[in-house]
């Protein structure tokens, strides 16, 4: 089964970072955390890692309207957007919405799945 959704860009990282925040704002998104996954690992393990981002954005109207349908689809909010080095280029990733559907069978959430995926596919595309 696949997850996510994913577009390769060539650039650097801090520019297709910036990128991505002002694609997802198009689409309705604010970025309400951001965790520097790099920094992190090296901090507290001493691992060296590529560059790894992972933003907290959410659709405020999509979120209340999948927790309205089911209170515990928090747990699988495609809210998640990893921007990461991959080889000589920038993968970007948001998780696919219709991973909710499919993984609770509620026919309610399919409306919200279906925008997410239409707006998240056009920030992806902006990027790329």
């Amino acid at each position: 089964m696949t997850y996510s959704r994913t577009v390769h860009v060539d650039g650097r990282f801090e520019e297709t970072v910036a990128a991505v925040r002002e694609a997802l704002a198009g689409q309705g998104f604010g970025i309400l955390t951001e965790i520097d996954v790099r920094a992190t690992l090296k901090e507290k393990l001493g691992h060296e890692l590529e560059d790894y981002l992972i933003l907290g954005a959410c659709n405020p109207l999509l979120a209340h309207q999948a927790i309205e349908a089911d209170r515990s689809i928090g747990l699988l909010l495609p809210c998640n957007v990893v921007v990461r080095s991959d080889g000589d280029g920038i993968a970007v990733q948001a998780l696919d919405p219709g991973t909710m559907v499919t993984l609770t069978g509620q026919d309610a959430l399919e409306p919200v799945a279906e925008e997410a995926t239409r707006r998240l596919d056009a920030a992806l595309s902006a990027v790329a």
